[in-house]
């Protein structure tokens, strides 16, 4: 029931796996195998959360394409640096830059309302970058990774909080989708787990991106920065009162 919430209200906030692997952890599965079989039920969800946004026409295919390359590469690198990244860290670069993404949205009343049709070469040149580095952090873990890649399409391509959210779930099928093959390769996924997951996840997405599709913008914003900024907070108080 939980992971059924959790991706179902996901659709629209991301950072899942916050809540996901750390549950895992808590019923004694190895970190590495808690986090690569995360990883593959949250391709099954992404595919689920996509297939009502394709079908509502929500995906500009044209902008979303040198994205989704980018998000190949830095997830194939992200994954197999799995071992190198440090549990400490990842809770707090997490939370640091969801709050940042928080205060960022207040700030712009506008931002993800209304889209913005013309940008500049250098905001352009920063959403790329960004979009190719959280690829390599979403790549191994996952757990915040599309939250701020909703936030970042918003900030640097001017995209409304429909048009992000659909754009993140379409790439996350990829980012996912590259991840889980290399984590099957060594032998990481847990596929009884896995397969529970994979059903709980589709289902839950695809029932979540259905409602996201009925809503407005300014509820989706509403939505994404209080159940951000909630999180964050959690995170935060989580690592340090462990």
């Amino acid at each position: 029931m939980l992971f059924f919430i959790t991706s179902a209200v996901g659709v629209v906030t991301g950072s899942n796996s916050l809540i996901t692997v750390p549950v895992m952890f808590q019923f004694g599965i190895e970190p590495k195998t808690a986090v690569a079989t995360n990883m593959f039920g949250l391709t099954f969800m992404a595919i689920g959360a996509t297939i009502p946004f394709i079908r509502r026409k929500a995906i500009d295919y044209q902008k979303v394409s040198p994205l989704i390359l980018l998000t190949l590469l830095g997830s194939a690198l992200g994954a197999t640096l799995i071992g190198f990244i440090s549990d400490q860290t990842i809770p707090i670069i997490v939370s640091v830059s969801m709050i940042i993404v928080t205060i960022f949205t207040l700030l712009k009343r506008d931002a993800g309302v209304t889209q913005i049709q013309n940008l500049s070469s250098n905001a352009l040149y920063v959403g790329y970058v960004l979009t190719f580095l959280l690829a390599i952090y979403g790549g191994p873990y996952s757990g915040g990774y599309v939250t701020m890649l909703t936030a970042s399409f918003v900030a640097f391509f001017g995209m409304t909080f429909t048009e992000s959210v659909a754009s993140t779930k379409l790439i996350n099928v990829f980012s996912s989708s590259i991840a889980s093959l290399i984590f099957m390769w060594q032998g990481l996924v847990d596929y009884k787990l896995g397969a529970i997951l994979a059903v709980t996840m589709f289902v839950a997405a695809y029932v979540g991106a259905y409602v996201v599709t009925k809503l407005n913008d300014l509820w989706l914003k509403r939505i994404f920065i209080g159940t951000v900024l909630i999180l964050a907070v959690k995170t935060i108080f989580d690592f340090y009162f462990r």
